[in-house]
């Protein structure tokens, strides 16, 4: 299989092809090597690859034999290094798999290597220290986003048709929109993060995926979701494989749009165009939308404090745990000055701030849950800007504590952070382009809690009325077969 015929086919499409008996799953998986090899010098998005371990049946499940990536971060692969994209667990192999693993096995992917992310996940562009910057193939002066950086990038440029990545303040929602790929953060509990987990960041963190198509996320979803013993939260689980929603017409919906973000960050020009484009194009589809205000049901700078205390506190103690278990120090040899800086301020969060940021996002959830209790979708720009270019987004970094991160990273990112205190499902979907540059534009859409099919009915529609399979970057490895 030449690597221009590979890259023409999604997830489910080389699958298809291989149950078939049309192509061989080595030759599936000789292509995609040949694809990492020919974009990942000029963007750095993989990491490490290494021989195939799993060599499921052709049609054994709908993504046998499909080659994989998954991110170096929340999950862990037996015998394969987990370095978190820091200098701190350089060199770090993890013993088992986790929860997640397995079933990515048991789905029937082929596993080749992992993608890159910045340190400890705790970024929303990937510039680790430790790899240096991952870039984006449409523009490669500027950033793929994160944390999932290294997976939008790769999957974007062809690499891989799906790939692993996980949210918990937008951090696979924020790759797909800077890099042109649909990504869905599912439900808080649709996903274990077991059994080293039993929650991340206090529940914001989830398991995901970003793709071309949206129906390969709605397979991987279908593969991978559902509890495992001991987990602390539930989804309940749905009625009908997401895989079907896909195709199924969403009906008219009622649509709020919120141009611009809690906090006061305003949206900019392009960003503003491709909003309102996004629009005219769902009216058309006979959907209603109307814009909207969205109470958080706390204040900003409280919804920001919070999040602070809580993701603080949990780098804080994990920068512990591991240092403790390697033998490390915690110091500017080992971390980045934004991750210090976490550190410094988590350790010092006290038992009542933590507790009362656990009840700012239970505030949080019951103030977005009323929002849908009126309408079916929220309609927002997932980020407010174009991709920034690379090294700017870290300026300043070492005159930052804790919490001036945080808000930063909310200013970048002020539309997603939302829907993981909420615990609610959210996609963004790459609907459109800048008219001037030609860059992707991500539009999100956020609904109720467990309600991810609704979002894959409107996905499909949209996918259906305005495919964006066609658009490649100029980095794009059917461009090198």
């Amino acid at each position: 299989m030449r690597v221009s015929e590979y890259v023409r086919h999604d997830a489910v499409g080389l699958a298809e092809l291989m149950a078939r008996g049309e192509v061989s799953p080595a030759e599936v998986e000789a292509a995609a090597r040949e694809a990492v090899r020919a974009v990942n010098p000029a963007l750095d998005a993989v990491v490490e690859t290494w021989p195939a371990e799993d060599r499921p049946a052709p049609g054994s499940t709908p993504l046998a034999g499909v080659p994989f990536l998954i991110k170096d971060f929340g999950i862990s692969m037996a015998g394969r290094r987990t370095e978190m994209g820091s200098r701190l667990t350089a060199g770090h192999v993890a013993r088992s798999d986790s929860f997640l693993m397995r079933r990515l096995r048991r789905a029937g992917l082929v596993t080749v290597g992992r993608t890159a992310t910045p340190e400890l996940a705790y970024s929303i562009t990937t510039e680790p220290v430790l790899y240096g910057p991952t870039r984006n193939p449409w523009d490669p002066e500027r950033g793929a986003g994160g944390s999932s950086g290294g997976a939008g990038a790769a999957v974007a440029a062809g690499a891989v048709p799906v790939a692993h990545a996980t949210d918990a303040a937008g951090s696979l929602r924020i790759p797909a929109a800077y890099n042109g790929l649909f990504g869905l953060k599912p439900t808080r509990g649709r996903v274990s993060l077991g059994p080293a987990l039993d929650e991340g960041f206090n529940g914001l963190a989830v398991q995901g995926g970003v793709s071309r198509s949206v129906r390969d996320s709605a397979v991987l979803l279908d593969l991978i979701r559902g509890p495992e013993p001991g987990d602390p939260y539930f989804a309940e689980q749905p009625s009908r494989p997401y895989a079907q929603e896909v195709t199924r017409p969403p009906g008219p919906l009622r649509i709020g749009v919120l141009p611009q973000a809690w906090g006061g960050r305003r949206t900019t020009a392009p960003v503003a165009g491709a909003l309102d484009r996004t629009v005219r194009l769902l009216e058309s589809l006979g959907h209603r939308t109307e814009e909207v205000t969205v109470a958080l049901g706390v204040g900003w700078e409280e919804f920001v404090l919070a999040n602070a205390r809580l993701s603080t506190a949990n780098v804080a103690a994990s920068v512990d745990s591991l240092a403790a278990a390697l033998g490390r120090p915690v110091d500017s040899s080992t971390l980045e000055p934004s991750t210090l800086a976490a550190h410094r301020y988590g350790r010092r969060v006290s038992g009542p701030e933590f507790v009362t940021a656990l009840t700012v996002r239970n505030r949080v959830a019951r103030g977005l849950a009323r929002y849908f209790d009126t309408h079916d979708l929220l309609l927002t720009p997932t980020l407010p800007e174009l991709p920034p270019l690379l090294g700017t987004y870290g300026e300043g970094a070492e005159a930052l504590d804790g919490l001036g991160w945080i808000e930063r990273l909310n200013d970048h990112s002020p539309f997603t952070m939302a829907f993981n205190v909420a615990g609610t499902p959210a996609m963004s979907v790459p609907v459109t382009a800048d008219t001037g540059t030609g860059l992707p534009i991500g539009m999100q859409f956020a609904a109720g809690y467990g309600r991810e099919d609704l979002l894959f009915r409107l996905a499909g529609q949209l996918e259906g009325a305005q495919p964006w399979s066609g658009r490649t970057p100029g980095v794009w490895a059917g461009g090198r077969s």
